[in-house]
């Protein structure tokens, strides 16, 4: 895992563990045993260690965090290169992350070349840096710029490290003969000054004041996640306390953070996204045995604020694409607001001006569908109406080529239907993007019971090349995301039944959600969800009054009807569920008239209104939610219970800290999330969403509490 080998008067020594050059057990043992055969040879004056292939080292394995350390820990090899009589220097190219760049802090020397990034990411997966990184950074670097890099896990270039002076220099040409050089201008000089433990952290009396005021930035910009804080406090104790109670410290805490349901959440988040991407198929058909089509071209049916977001998500990953809207008025907006998300991305730096203008080059604003024959791919983002795509899909299966592929970004639709319209239903799938489509990082791609291997392999890596994270589902009403969100429905019964709306969001808030289930109705627009229900009630025949008991066999509230008849619409009338003032017009702002309105409508139903504690707008909210959950892993629609948490933490803001519904159900414990829906759907029998599902009901039977493991990764095998 390490090679090891003498050039001239160096000791070369490679860490060879790809695909990443991870630190596994063999690397550590191998850097170990190559320092103590370097410092027994004569021969060799300098030591370079250097990664074989294209990266120094992305770190320690992540699925080893939570097992007992075997043979020699990160730590052991670090003093052993510290303390070395040899100058030892570290090569990087690639990428030195987390335990990767503690080993080259270990080292006297840090070389590398100009592509190069350094990065402490342990954050993201709810830990510290636990091999001494908290306390050698800030030696470097400083406290603020240690808290910030180690708080946020982000990368830094190379020539950002040099500035903080974690690299010592930057070079051009070949690493390794470089390194060789640099070696040779070092050799005989004194290493006592190089040591980091030695070192003291600068302006370690303002220590105090550096923590209280990133501990106001980490509360605001991670909130609910203790990882940051803990990172402020080892950073605090590397200037306050003795390098090695400081080490201790951070030892101390890393135990405390790996061990913590958070970490767990985290860790196991981390897996289920990279998992999304491999898909398999009832028929067999799977990521591992499926070779997608080519997309060189694309075409956009709909200039909305969807397409147009669409449009800008294919022009930026270098793909063509022909906008087509009837409307030139539209069309013309579309191509304008295109070019303004364009501009602000340059301004932002997320851009070169270069770029920006090969998108616009890129993009062929047309109101002629026949402009679309040529394309690889058509994605459809015109209006949530069943017929109207099908006339669609009907004219696209006439003029594109046969080889293209048709995609609906519908949101609900039976993309079987959709398919129908056509004579290639083989070549349709849902490609649901989730609004503002430039933006939000989810596609949901959905697959009929005609779409062939090869378009779900197609539309999946389309995600990919993106920059999206895709998940796929199996077409029904609504898919994994919209059949899934029962918190809307109970959050509205439960104002009904006495609890406050800002109450529920507060609790949800607390829970971890960016935002509670009402401010996110009054960004949606009340009359979008008025509108829904009227489609709903149409397509039942039933009229929607304030005494209707049911819809879609779901008891019915008309309590959000009475705030749209009043014209409370939500942000966009500047009243809603919450008031909005003019001079701010996001800030929500609670409002005694609607909860006027609320009791009133009570009190003409003859509704008794009752106190309802936070417990049970969690249960309430989140285990129907669950519940529905586990409907869709018996019914196939999810393939496995990650997929459906990837979709809730990228489609509805879901605190990656807690894992998705599915993770979380797990924590709570199946047979306790059983039992409580039992209770719920005793209490509430007229909705059908608190019929409990067979699959929870079989797992939660079990003897024993099933591990999360166990039921996350190979649930199928308990049916």
């Amino acid at each position: 895992m390490v090679d090891y080998r003498v050039d001239n008067q160096f000791a070369v020594l490679e860490i060879n563990n790809p695909p990443v050059n991870a630190l596994s057990s063999d690397v550590t043992i191998g850097l170990y045993d190559g320092i103590l055969k370097a410092l027994q040879d004569d021969s060799v004056q300098a030591v370079i260690i250097i990664g074989k292939g294209k990266v120094f080292c992305a770190g320690a394995d992540i699925t080893a965090f939570s097992k007992p350390i075997k043979g020699l820990g990160i730590t052991d090899v670090g003093h052993a290169i510290e303390s070395s009589s040899k100058p030892v220097i570290s090569a990087v190219y690639g990428v030195a992350l987390g335990g990767g760049l503690e080993i080259a802090l270990f080292c006297h020397y840090r070389i590398s070349d100009k592509k190069a990034k350094f990065g402490f990411p342990e954050v993201q997966l709810g830990l510290l840096p636990g091999a001494e990184g908290t306390i050698r950074l800030p030696r470097l670097t400083g406290l603020p710029v240690a808290m910030e890099i180690i708080t946020s896990g982000r990368q830094l270039g190379a020539q950002e490290a040099v500035k903080y002076g974690i690299v010592d220099k930057i070079v051009e040409n070949d690493l390794l003969q470089e390194a060789k050089t640099f070696a040779t201008s070092i050799i005989g000089k004194p290493l006592d000054s190089l040591r980091l433990r030695t070192k003291k952290v600068k302006n370690a009396d303002l220590v105090d004041k550096y923590y209280d005021d990133a501990l106001k930035e980490v509360k605001r910009k991670y909130k609910g996640l203790i990882a940051p804080v803990s990172c402020l406090k080892t950073i605090r104790g590397s200037a306050k306390l003795p390098y090695d109670a400081a080490a201790q410290l951070e030892r101390s805490l890393f135990t405390e953070l790996i061990t913590s349901s958070q970490s767990a959440a985290l860790r196991y988040s981390f897996f289920a996204e990279r998992s999304a991407a491999k898909w398999r198929l009832p028929n067999g058909a799977s990521s591992a045995n499926t070779k997608p089509g080519t997309v060189g071209s694309a075409a956009v049916i709909g200039a909305g604020t969807m397409g147009s977001g669409i449009a800008v998500c294919l022009l930026r990953a270098g793909i063509p694409v022909t906008l087509v809207e009837q409307n030139e008025k539209l069309l013309k907006a579309a191509q304008t607001n295109i070019d303004q998300i364009f501009r602000g991305s340059v301004q932002l730096g997320k851009m070169t001006l270069e770029k920006r203008q090969e998108c616009l080059r890129m993009l062929q604003g047309t109101a002629q569908l026949e402009k679309v024959k040529d394309v690889d791919i058509v994605i459809e983002a015109i209006f949530e109406n069943l017929k109207l795509k099908q006339e669609v899909f009907a004219k696209l299966d006439k003029i594109c080529k046969p080889t293209a592929f048709l995609c609906s970004n519908t949101s609900t639709l039976d993309i079987d239907k959709i398919a129908s319209a056509t004579s290639r239903p083989d070549k349709v799938a849902g490609t649901h993007f989730f609004a503002p489509a430039h933006i939000m990082r989810l596609v949901e791609n959905v697959y009929g019971s005609k779409t062939s291997p090869e378009t779900v392999a197609t539309v999946m890596e389309l995600g990919r090349k993106i920059g999206k994270v895709s998940v796929l589902s199996k077409t029904c009403d609504g898919f994994i995301a919209n059949r899934m969100n029962k918190i809307g429905v109970e959050a509205v019964y439960l104002v009904e039944e006495g609890a406050s709306p800002y109450d529920i969001d507060q609790i949800m808030e607390d829970f971890g959600m960016s935002m509670g289930v009402f401010k996110v109705l009054d960004l949606s627009g009340l009359d979008v969800g008025w509108r829904i229900r009227q489609e709903q009630a149409k397509a039942l025949g039933v009229n929607l009054t304030a005494e209707t008991k049911y819809l879609n066999a779901e008891r019915y509230c008309s309590l959000p009807d009475k705030l749209y008849e009043l014209g409370r619409n939500g942000i966009k009338t500047g009243r809603g569920w919450y008031r909005y003032d003019p001079a701010n017009p996001r800030k929500p702002i609670p409002d005694l008239d609607v909860l006027d309105i609320i009791q009133t409508h009570c009190q003409n139903l003859g509704i008794k209104r009752r106190e309802i504690t936070a417990q049970e707008v969690i249960e309430r909210c989140l285990y129907a939610t669950i519940n529905e959950g586990f409907k869709i892993l018996e019914e196939n629609v999810a393939e496995k219970p990650s997929d459906i948490d990837v979709i809730w933490q990228y489609g509805f803001a879901f605190p990656r800290y807690r894992g998705g519904p599915m993770f979380y159900a797990s924590q709570v414990g199946l047979r306790k999330v059983f039992e409580r829906i039992c209770y719920y759907h005793a209490t509430f029998p007229y909705s059908k969403h608190w019929l409990p599902s067979d699959l929870l009901r079989k797992l939660a039977s079990s003897t024993d509490e099933i591990p999360i493991n166990q039921w996350m990764n190979n649930w199928s095998s308990k049916l």
